[in-house]
């Protein structure tokens, strides 16, 4: 499969099953769309692409209420979270977390809104071209927590009726930005 595939496979398969796939050109486009779209406060995890974007910074600049710290005490205020992403798989539309550190799982579970910062370069055909990744995330530290997410949370275990939402967010938008980083370890 092609990068260009992969690519438009994800995004049709991400689609498919409820998320918002929108390609961005750089960081600016981002803090654009992210202003536009958090309509409240964001909970922003310190994560790689954060730090080598400044991301806090300019999210504040920008005019978005933006809490970087205490997610536990200020996590209900929060309708949105910022994360990036690891790697995705293709032929899912599934986004790929090593979610160890408590704030990524806050941010990606707490808020109605999931924003996911995704360079192209890390989207990889399927699972099996993830193994290699994913022995490497497990000798970095073999006890961390990795995170699957396809699409909005959504559960029909009761009275087998789909809800979205239940169990976290009821919006995701996976905004694929070239540049950020193609290093499948970082996010």
């Amino acid at each position: 499969m092609t990068d260009t595939q992969r690519v438009r496979t994800f995004s049709e398969m991400a689609t498919s099953v409820g998320a918002r796939v929108t390609a961005l050109q750089n960081i600016s486009s981002v803090i654009d769309y992210l202003a536009d779209h958090v309509g409240g406060a964001l909970l922003l995890p310190e994560f790689f692409s954060a730090t080598r974007w400044n991301l806090g910074f300019l999210l504040e600049q920008a005019g978005v209420d933006t809490i970087m710290d205490d997610f536990r005490e200020k996590a209900a205020r929060a309708n949105s979270g910022l994360t990036g992403a690891n790697f995705a798989l293709a032929d899912t539309g599934t986004l790929v977390l090593e979610s160890t550190a408590e704030d990524i799982r806050l941010a990606s579970t707490l808020p109605e809104r999931h924003f996911v910062l995704l360079d192209p370069e890390k989207i990889l055909a399927d699972g099996r071209a993830a193994i290699p990744v994913l022995r490497a995330l497990h000798r970095r530290d073999p006890r961390n927590y990795i995170a699957y997410i396809t699409g909005p949370s959504r559960t029909a275990d009761i009275e087998r009726v789909l809800t979205i939402g239940v169990h976290g967010p009821v919006e995701l938008h996976i905004l694929l930005v070239p540049g950020l980083s193609s290093d499948c370890l970082e996010m």
